[in-house]
């Protein structure tokens, strides 16, 4: 595991927050620990891979809160508790939950848990900067490159790409090269496959 990975837990009971935490780091995990939903909202995490471990009833914000204000992240949630219901499960699911695990914590459910939740979170991550090295190629283009492009991977010959925008067939070829540069594509096949991408066809790249 990459070592700046961290498991966060927010539990009110000492007693499992320091159980949990034991059980992590004796599995080589880095674990970060508070006593309330709050007081992890509050918290500025640092940009690196992680899951959290949540406790459905609490005093103050309950996990269903806490998962609720969680808008801005994707952190993935493994929520537990004492006393599971089948609304409160079916609420935390829906809201992107990992898992539900009832007390007391079955360990190696927990660690499969754990380790789902954080290659889940890798790929989400993964996928993020993918994303917007795309996009800044994208944005590299110039605007009437970005007219061609499309018009390209719809499959229109140089000729009647020229003939839509009104130039002439050697220009679209320049910016056609140009656009393979910028896009870092070494075929037209991948050029059409990063622009499939950005739905270049169907909608306009923000």
């Amino acid at each position: 595991m990459p070592s700046n990975e961290m498991v966060y837990i927010v539990d009110d009971d000492d007693s499992v927050r320091d159980a949990l935490s034991s059980l992590l780091r004796a599995n080589g995990k880095q674990v970060r620990m508070f006593t309330s939903g709050q007081d992890f909202l509050n918290f500025e995490r640092h940009d690196s891979c992680a899951c959290l471990i949540l406790d459905l009833r609490m005093p103050g914000l309950n996990g269903l809160q806490v998962q609720e204000s969680m808008v801005q992240t994707t952190i993935p949630v493994i929520f537990i508790t004492g006393r599971g219901d089948v609304p409160s499960t079916v609420t935390a699911m829906k809201g992107g939950a990992m898992d539900f695990l009832t007390k007391p914590i079955d360990e190696t459910a927990l660690l499969v848990c754990i380790e789902k939740a954080l290659e889940q979170d890798r790929k989400l991550r993964l996928a993020a900067l993918e994303r917007e090295s795309l996009l800044a190629r994208y944005r590299s283009l110039t605007p009437r490159e970005q007219q061609v492009l499309p018009l390209l991977v719809r499959g229109l010959l140089n000729k009647q790409a020229a003939g839509e925008l009104g130039i002439t067939e050697y220009t679209v070829q320049i910016h056609r090269g140009h656009i393979m540069r910028k896009m870092e594509a070494d075929s037209f096949a991948t050029l059409v496959k990063l622009a499939g991408k950005l739905n270049l066809e169907h909608s306009e790249v923000s």
